[in-house]
């Protein structure tokens, strides 16, 4: 029988859950340590004190945060701290793992730094749970973050630009760089869904139709509604022109595209703008070389020429070649040669867990992935606010569609862009904005398991958030 005490006015008080969180995350940490451990044994033939300081120090921050959670988010989701942990402690394994046989020398500073930046993805992580209690009132601020997105994305051409193998994605301050749109990403999508949120039903409802003799064959926004639809073409394409940056502006325009069909439902939004993208990305092709270079790379990538080209197809290839050479079970990390890969702890870092783990590793960590991105998308359901929704689908988006091109890329389905892969690959930039992220949709899920009673507190009276509809107040016939 339930305990009385568990009610809001009458309906169960949902479950706090920390506990399943606490067991999972337990199982995430000696996750950590067993491939850690497994990982020194092979390289080194022993156990280095330095792999069991990253185990012991992953495990902590991961801890730290659950507990600030069991005060500040009692509710949260208690699945996303496990699997980003999970996930950073495998990038960290394959990091050290790949530079120790590479260098064959004690010490690994990249994976040294790539703890350091978790370590502050963790901190940021916690400033988003306890500072950003009421999610919604991020809406006040709409343009204002919307400013700050595009300052981001602009800074790579700006005197701080950073250019590296053509591509101007990074800013250099001092001995440090930083990838800003990776940060520009996490503010865009929460003004998308604050705008959206609020023009969803003039641009859903609000559109011109096409006839041919009398039938309707098609219907089109108003062209004023399709200024959001110019911004963010704009913006993507900038980005592919301006900084070279393929990927980032597939991955951002992409994830417009989704979170604009979630708003309004309305297929005709995407006709236009994968139109609209496809267009602009064929005139780009006709303009820029290092356009036609990806692309020729992806046509002709086992062409001699091609392979042997200066900026050539030869990392994917081979990096082809050691995903086959994994197998099923792999190389361990004491085989094969993936280390030996331009980028093979970052860009390619899936390609390298391919190889040293196998097929079955690699579909370890694609799932651990995916769970991700569906944790992400199932807080999106439970949401009531439509801000909320918004932002927790474009989350899951980006990284089940950051996931798809990295992987997609690698494997010559999509030209390879250089894109990272979510809490694994090597770089600070994109490991904190990771970690903002579930700071982010744990305070998004809280606010959405929250009972009832303390549900909308914080939001402005009247808002439409706060307007929960009692069922005795309906008319006979309704209820």
């Amino acid at each position: 029988m339930a305990n009385p005490n568990d009610q809001v006015d009458g309906a169960l008080r949902p479950a706090r859950q920390r506990r399943a969180e606490l067991a999972l995350l337990l199982a995430s940490i000696g996750a950590t340590f067993a491939a850690l451990l497994y990982a020194s044994l092979a390289v080194t033939g022993g156990v280095e004190d330095r792999v069991l300081v990253y185990g012991l120090v992953l495990g902590a921050g991961s801890l730290a945060l659950h507990v600030l959670m069991r005060f500040v988010a009692p509710y949260a989701d208690p699945v996303l701290l496990p699997v980003a942990s999970a996930l950073s402690g495998i990038g960290i394994t394959m990091i050290w793992a790949l530079q120790m046989t590479r260098d064959h020398a004690p010490g690994s500073s990249e994976a040294d730094r790539q703890l350091m930046w978790t370590l502050v993805g963790m901190v940021l992580c916690a400033a988003a749970i306890a500072f950003v209690r009421q999610p919604r009132r991020l809406t006040m601020y709409t343009y204002l973050i919307a400013l700050a997105a595009l300052v981001l994305l602009l800074l790579p051409l700006s005197p701080l630009g950073h250019e590296v193998l053509g591509a101007r994605r990074w800013i250099m301050i001092g001995p440090f760089t930083m990838q800003p749109s990776e940060f520009a990403k996490v503010l865009l999508v929460i003004f998308l869904a604050s705008y959206l949120g609020r023009q969803r039903d003039v641009m859903a409802l609000v559109t011109r139709t096409f006839r041919v003799g009398g039938v309707k064959v098609f219907s089109a926004p108003r062209a004023r509604d399709l200024a959001p639809m110019a911004v963010g073409w704009g913006v993507a394409i900038l980005l592919l022109v301006g900084t070279k940056d393929l990927g980032t502006s597939l991955l951002l325009f992409g994830t417009f595209l989704a979170v604009l069909y979630a708003a309004t439902a309305r297929k005709s939004w995407v006709l236009i703008g994968l139109v609209a993208f496809s267009g602009g990305a064929y005139v780009a092709y006709l303009m820029f070389g290092h356009v036609q270079n990806r692309v020729r790379i992806w046509l002709n990538a086992f062409d001699p020429e091609v392979y042997h080209s200066e900026g050539g197809s030869f990392q994917v290839v081979e990096g082809m070649i050691a995903l086959a050479y994994g197998g099923l079970l792999g190389t361990g990390f004491d085989g094969g040669n993936a280390e030996n890969l331009f980028a093979a702890d970052s860009d390619l870092i899936l390609v390298s867990t391919g190889e040293k783990l196998g097929l079955t590793g690699l579909m370890a960590v694609l799932t651990l992935l995916l769970l991700f991105a569906q944790r992400a998308l199932r807080i999106s359901l439970g949401c009531r606010d439509v801000f909320l929704k918004l932002t927790a689908l474009g989350y899951g988006f980006i990284t089940a569609f950051d996931v798809f091109i990295v992987l997609g890329g690698a494997t010559l389905i999509i030209p390879l862009t250089g894109m990272t892969t979510p809490f694994m690959s090597a770089g600070g930039s994109a490991l904190m904005a990771n970690w903002l992220i579930v700071g982010l949709l744990l305070t998004i899920s809280e606010s959405a398991r929250r009972p009832q009673e303390s549900f909308s507190s914080g939001l402005a009276p009247g808002d439409p958030a706060t307007e929960v509809i009692n069922v005795r107040d309906l008319p006979d016939g309704i209820r």
